[in-house]
């Protein structure tokens, strides 16, 4: 029970503020709109926080910016444990992108831990004469220049997974911009691109229908929604190992008792059979790490896209 652990965690903790954690509602701010994978992430997360912590868990949604506007409010709040950000792989390529954003972020925020985790897929629009990876280079590299991937936006895990791609790949593919997840994948469906990296959620309705074709995942080990759907490793592409993953971020002078709390309280929801449920329909897989393990994956996820940065010369705007 995640009491138990609490109670060994605060009985020995240097803080009082540790020891009567958590007395009032927790909030968990979202820098999105209601409905997207942040935000559902959040919610999901805040049903079972509340039943561990014995507190209420709110999610507030601060969209704007490119969530600069919910990051900043976080930061400048009372680093108490009670107003913590939902964040995402978004935030290490805003940290590869930007310098002062890697050093803002690493020096306002203490992670506390990951919630979950997806992998993107290789989607291509089925007029594309291809049913695999190697088919898909042979024809990229015939045709330099000529073929076209969208993504949700620069900046974006779709951008910068095209552009890993093209970097592993010795490949020449000209990225296209939308904004958002839906009129990316709906130029696809429409034959105005002719693939793209997105997450497993978003094209599942468009797989199953035969809308789009998936080539590869770029996860670890294939998604368990799409089984027949070989890793880039097993259709020979190597180094395409990249996760959507979620995370939560507490202002950086937290107590670490309190934040050790939280990650316990995030691992014991992570763990939780209808949490799993819900996550795993989704497409996302449920993992917990420590605070030293998220901070570990933060400054990995950091070196990786740095690499494509340079590599492909991106410039932030």
């Amino acid at each position: 029970m995640l009491w138990l652990g609490v109670f060994a965690i605060v009985a020995h903790g240097p803080t009082a503020l540790a020891q009567r954690f958590p007395s009032m509602p927790v909030t968990l701010v979202v820098g999105f709109a209601a409905g997207g994978g942040v935000d559902l992430n959040a919610r999901l997360l805040a049903t079972k926080l509340a039943e561990y912590l014995g507190q209420p868990v709110i999610v507030e949604n601060r969209p704007g910016a490119g969530s600069k506007i919910a990051k900043e409010h976080v930061a400048k709040a009372a680093p108490d444990g009670y107003t913590l950000l939902v964040t995402t792989t978004a935030a290490a390529i805003d940290m590869a992108s930007y310098e002062k954003a890697e050093a803002d972020t690493l020096r306002e925020f203490a992670p506390v831990s990951t919630i979950s985790r997806s992998p993107m897929v290789l989607v291509v629009n089925p007029s594309m004469p291809v049913r695999g990876v190697q088919e898909l280079v042979a024809r990229a590299r015939a045709m330099p220049g000529t073929l076209n991937y969208s993504s949700s936006g620069s900046g974006t895990t779709g951008h910068f997974c095209g552009e890993l791609f093209k970097l592993q790949t010795g490949t020449d593919i000209v990225h296209i911009p939308y904004k958002g997840n839906a009129p990316s994948l709906a130029a696809l469906v429409a034959g105005e691109v002719q693939m793209s990296f997105a997450e497993v959620p978003t094209v599942l309705q468009y797989v199953r229908s035969g809308r789009l074709r998936p080539l590869a995942s770029t996860g670890e080990k294939r998604s368990e929604l799409l089984p027949e759907v070989p890793t880039m490793r097993e259709a020979g592409i190597n180094g395409m190992e990249a996760t959507v993953w979620y995370g939560v971020l507490a202002p950086v002078a937290t107590p670490p008792d309190v934040v050790n709390i939280l990650a316990h309280a995030i691992m014991d929801a992570t763990d939780s059979p209808d949490f799993r449920k819900r996550l795993l329909d989704q497409g996302a897989e449920p993992v917990a790490t420590t605070p030293e393990e998220f901070g570990r994956l933060l400054r990995e996820e950091v070196a990786r896209w740095s690499k494509v940065v340079k590599a492909a010369g991106i410039h932030a705007d």
